[in-house]
């Protein structure tokens, strides 16, 4: 504990208080993208009661217009570009709203009271539960996007093209514009311009519940009778081809039929040799003319329909469960419309990696398997950053388009006990999740101010915020403080731990050379100094104008003193004068060390304490 509370005083010193305005540096252009994502029903709910299988009026909701004028102008203050409102086309939730005609979906094939926001049911409209006045709710989330806009943050919104909610039901489409699958043969089980893929002659049947789960946690509800009318039966939307899916199946989804049949046929035009290396103009003009399946037309309709609310940009949900060709389709659809437009993926396989972003034309994809995962093993406390530079090294063609992350709505919080179980463990991560690359920082609500996610929720899991319930976010709720958004519930440490984000977050919107060029220098320091372990990490960045190195301390209870060595290849890149000088730490502006340049080669003095990090600035 003491060590703990030795290292805290030494960030609150450096943190607690805002930059003097005198001596604060005069911030150069924003370069690096920073992405907020919110869970947009969770957000503004300021009750505490957190009862599992809680409904909204037990348990609370948040709504568009708890992100005031202040909420945003906070939001930006951490250094953030981007807001991903997470959950906002209409979902499946329990509940009737008879002011619009929307009754209740089936808990029988819903997850959770509140639903999950990746079971959409109908794409032209937003999640009642997000307005004051559902009648005008669409009107509310526009406003959103104006205030968002007013505050200079772009807004992204969820696309899930894989699959919709097994109740899609279209009440607010265009005119023109059929439902998903009101043409459809469902004679068959496929056809290219079928929607949906059936079976034939089989019903659907709810799955057989395991671990005594029961629906709205055993609440009694006319629906809730262990039956769904669908027949025939659709495949479910993680490609179960059985009429009674698993229960572990995506089942309360069915999953969209893009021209590839069964047995793996592709019913539309293969990309030209080449296509990879052709920008998005190129992409758009080869589909013009060309026949291509239904519900290509139907999910670009729908993000057409987006874009004209003025909504920036997409995160497209499981997107390699769909073939490449249509996102090359869909995304240069887009970017004709919004050259500007943000196009966020996940994608899990890095092997096809490089055929999302140059053949399907995506902006960025999720770093997850490779560089959050091992991140997360480091902050186990039982991984090595010796596997960080082949990781590093092994993306460097694609490292601006792979987001970085340390926590989503679907990973562990940081601070849960399952995981870290200390917010401060992810500093030194954050750092180099933040500074190593040139490709955007994510960061999920909550996490700046240590939000374990530890309520029983109902469906969802302890340790991740659940996104299937109404639910509290404790720690958020602090910082909300009753709709100040001024952190006034916050104790010192969390106001602190805040602050650290903020700094890490502004400082890399500011920095030209995290725009830059990125050296190791890791493996060279390990290879000749026995005393830089392998919970040290560290890395060169510049560009013409700002030299930097970047040195991190992972190690939860040892300092790391010794000499950082500067590698020849830096030597030679930066041509650095022989002397001794002093240099400076700019990210939080309080450390100083000495680097000293001689005919054999560089050193740089390190005295770091546990988590510690820093980033020196080389004249």
């Amino acid at each position: 504990m003491k060590r703990f509370v030795t290292f805290l005083s030494i960030i609150l010193t450096g943190l607690a208080c805002q930059p003097n305005e005198q001596t604060e540096p005069k911030p150069m252009k924003p370069q690096k993208i920073v992405v907020y994502q919110v869970f947009t029903r969770l957000f503004g709910n300021t009750n505490t009661s957190n009862k599992p299988w809680g409904t909204k009026e037990e348990n609370g909701v948040g709504k568009f217009n708890d992100f005031t004028d202040t909420a945003l102008e906070e939001i930006k203050k951490l250094g953030v570009s981007h807001i991903w409102y997470t959950g906002v086309p209409h979902h499946g939730v329990i509940g009737d709203f008879p002011e619009i005609g929307v009754s209740s979906d089936d808990p029988d094939v819903i997850k959770g009271r509140a639903g999950s926001p990746y079971a959409v049911r109908d794409y032209y409209q937003v999640n009642p539960d997000l307005a004051v006045d559902v009648t005008k709710r669409m009107e509310e989330f526009e406003a959103l996007i104006a205030r968002t806009h007013k505050h200079e943050m772009k807004v992204i919104i969820d696309i899930v093209p894989n699959h919709v909610s097994r109740h899609y039901e279209g009440k607010n489409n265009p005119e023109g514009v059929l439902d998903f699958g009101a043409d459809d043969d469902k004679t068959v089980e496929y056809a290219k311009d079928n929607n949906f893929y059936y079976i034939p002659g089989e019903a659907f049947q709810v799955p057989e519940p395991k671990n005594g789960y029961q629906p709205l946690g055993a609440e009694k509800h006319p629906l809730a009778d262990g039956k769904f009318d669908e027949n025939p039966a659709k495949w479910t939307g993680n490609g179960s081809r059985l009429a009674q899916p698993d229960f572990y199946d995506w089942y309360e989804t069915v999953k969209i039929n893009y021209g590839v049949s069964p047995d793996g046929k592709k019913d539309f035009d293969e990309l030209p040799s080449g296509a990879d290396s052709l920008d998005w103009k190129a992409h758009y003009e080869f589909w013009q003319g060309k026949d291509v399946p239904d519900s290509w037309k139907k999910f670009k309709d729908i993000t057409q329909f987006w874009l004209g609310k003025d909504v920036d940009g997409f995160r497209f949900d499981m997107a390699e469960m769909v073939p490449v060709e249509f996102w090359s389709y869909l995304n240069s659809n887009i970017k004709n419309t919004n050259p500007e437009a943000f196009l966020l993926a996940e994608v899990y396989n890095p092997s096809l990696y490089r055929d999302y972003i140059h053949k399907g034309k995506m902006d960025y994809l999720y770093d997850k398997v490779e560089l959050y995962d091992t991140l997360k093993h480091i902050m186990y406390g039982y991984g090595s950053t010796d596997n960080l530079p082949p990781i590093l090294d092994g993306l460097k063609d694609i490292e601006h388009h792979m987001l970085h992350f340390l926590e989503n709505h679907d990973e562990q919080r940081i601070a849960s006990p399952e995981f870290a179980g200390n917010p401060w463990k992810a500093l030194p991560a954050l750092v180099v999740s933040a500074t190593s690359t040139t490709s955007p920082t994510m960061i999920y609500f909550g996490q700046e101010v240590g939000e374990p996610g530890a309520e029983d929720a109902g469906f969802g899991d302890p340790s991740r915020t659940s996104i299937f319930d109404y639910i509290g976010v404790p720690q958020h709720q602090k910082w909300m403080n009753g709709g100040k958004f001024d952190g006034g519930q916050l104790s010192d440490n969390e106001k602190a731990l805040r602050n650290y984000y903020s700094e890490v977050l502004n400082f890399t919107r500011n920095s030209s050379a995290l725009m830059g060029e990125y050296l190791d220098l890791h493996v060279f320091n390990r290879s000749i100094n026995p005393n830089y372990t392998d919970k040290a990490f560290s890395y060169a960045r510049w560009d013409e104008s700002q030299k930097l190195i970047v040195v991190t301390n992972f190690d939860e209870f040892q300092s790391l003193k010794t000499t950082l060595k500067l590698s020849p290849e830096l030597l030679k890149a930066w041509g650095l004068e022989k002397g001794e000088r002093e240099i400076k730490e700019l990210m939080f502006g309080k450390k100083k060390t000495m680097l000293r340049v001689t005919d054999s080669g560089a050193e740089i003095d390190l005295d770091f304490g546990p988590w510690e990090s820093a980033v020196f600035e080389v004249n």
